[in-house]
C-alpha cells in the first residue's frame, strides 16, 4: 500500500513539475499580449471602426507598422543629423521630465547600447570584499579601473542581475578571470550560484588557456 501511495505521489507531483511551467509560460504570454492590445488600444480602436477588420488582424499591422518605426528611427539617429536631434530631444526631455534620463540609461544598459554597460562591456571576476586574506568570495563585474591600480566592480544580485552593489576595491582583493564567458557568469547569477562549481569561481589561480570552462 505504502509503494502505491508513494507512485500515486511521485506521478503527481510529476505531472506537476511538467505541467506548471507550461502554463505559467501561457499565462506570461496571455498578460504580455493583453498589455500590448491595451498600449495600443487608442490606435487598433479607431482602425477597426473605419475597416471592420478582425480586431486580431488590427492588432498584428499596428504592432508590424511601430516595428517598422523603430526601424526608421534607428536608422535616422545612425546618421550625425539624427544622433544631433536625438541629443537636442533628449536634453529638452530631461528638463520637463526628470524621470526620462534614468529610464532611457536603464534601458540603454539593458540593450548594451551604453559603452559602458557592464552586461556587456564588463570583465568578469573574483573579488575578496573583506581584504585580501578574507575567505568571503563574490562574482563581480569590472565597471571601471583606477589610476592607483583599485578596481570599481558591480556585484550583481541573483536571480535579478540588474541589480546589485558597487564596491571600489584595492587590486589585492579583485582575481581578474578572463576564462569566465560573461554571460557564463550572468547565467550562474540569475540560477542563484547553480554551475560556480564548473565556473570554478573558488579557484586560487586561473587557468591556463584552453582549459575546459562552463560554455558560454
Amino acid at each position: 500500500m505504502s509503494k502505491l501511495k508513494h507512485f500515486i505521489s511521485q506521478s503527481f507531483i510529476g505531472g506537476i513539475l511538467v505541467i506548471a511551467p507550461i502554463v505559467i509560460m501561457l499565462f506570461a504570454l496571455r498578460w504580455a499580449v493583453n498589455a500590448v492590445q491595451g498600449l495600443i488600444a487608442p490606435l487598433t480602436s479607431p482602425l477597426t471602426r473605419l475597416t471592420s477588420a478582425p480586431p486580431l488582424l488590427i492588432d498584428a499591422a499596428v504592432v508590424a507598422i511601430i516595428l517598422f518605426i523603430c526601424f526608421i528611427v534607428g536608422t535616422i539617429v545612425a546618421t550625425s543629423a539624427g544622433r544631433y536631434l536625438q541629443n537636442f530631444i533628449d536634453s529638452h526631455l530631461a528638463r520637463f521630465a526628470p524621470g526620462y534620463r534614468l529610464i532611457r540609461d536603464i534601458i540603454q544598459q539593458l540593450f548594451g547600447k551604453d559603452s559602458n554597460s557592464p552586461f556587456t562591456k564588463g570583465e568578469v571576476a573574483i573579488a575578496q570584499l573583506y581584504g585580501a586574506t578574507s575567505p568571503v568570495r563574490v562574482t563581480a563585474i569590472v565597471t571601471s579601473r583606477h589610476d592607483n591600480g583599485w578596481f570599481t566592480v558591480f556585484v550583481p544580485t541573483g536571480p535579478n542581475p540588474t541589480s546589485g552593489f558597487i564596491y571600489h576595491l584595492p587590486e589585492s582583493c579583485v582575481q581578474l578571470r578572463p576564462d569566465i564567458k560573461l554571460d557564463s557568469a550572468f547565467r550562474s547569477i540569475i540560477s542563484c550560484g547553480a554551475g560556480s562549481a564548473e565556473l570554478g569561481v573558488c579557484r586560487d589561480t586561473v587557468p591556463e588557456p584552453g582549459t575546459p570552462t562552463l560554455k558560454g
